[in-house]
């Protein structure tokens, strides 16, 4: 299985302060092929937009109809063998979700990704039982990272 080619959009304005990009990167590219090679799955490119609330709300309005935030929308392109995605992720969305669920903010980033790449996958969370079972998927990558060393 070949790897994505997986580009970050990062505002570094958005983050804490104590974020080593170069770290996150890295292992938000493990977590990532983790999963599409978990779940047997192969996306050529992944875009990776870090973004604002007022950002991922315009784009939720936009696209899907939503005048909300979120902390993650995903697009998935294919055609005639090619697949490229785009995922946007709402860094401040992300950080209040970290305090509400008692999570670190990059514990809580790198649950974004895992959520996103498995939407990429096919999995979908609108009722309680997928909400259920894409979370499982979730906790299973996670603790990949862990076992990496990720706290």
């Amino acid at each position: 299985m070949s790897k994505p080619k997986i580009n970050f959009l990062i505002n570094k304005k958005l983050f804490p302060e104590v974020i080593n990009f170069s770290v996150f990167r890295e292992n938000a590219r493990f977590i990532t092929v983790e999963v599409l090679k978990g779940e047997s799955q192969i996306i050529d490119i992944i875009n990776m937009n870090f973004c604002s609330d007022s950002e991922i709300r315009k784009i939720n309005s936009e696209f899907l109809g939503h005048d909300y935030e979120t902390d993650i929308i995903t697009f998935r392109y294919d055609e005639k063998g090619f697949s490229e995605s785009d995922i946007m992720i709402s860094v401040e969305t992300v950080i209040r979700n970290s305090l509400k669920y008692k999570n670190s903010f990059i514990i809580e980033a790198y649950r974004v990704i895992i959520h996103g790449v498995l939407h990429l996958c096919g999995f979908e969370d609108e009722t309680r039982s997928k909400k259920l079972k894409i979370r499982v998927k979730e906790n299973i990558y996670l603790n990949k990272l862990r076992n990496k060393g990720i706290k």
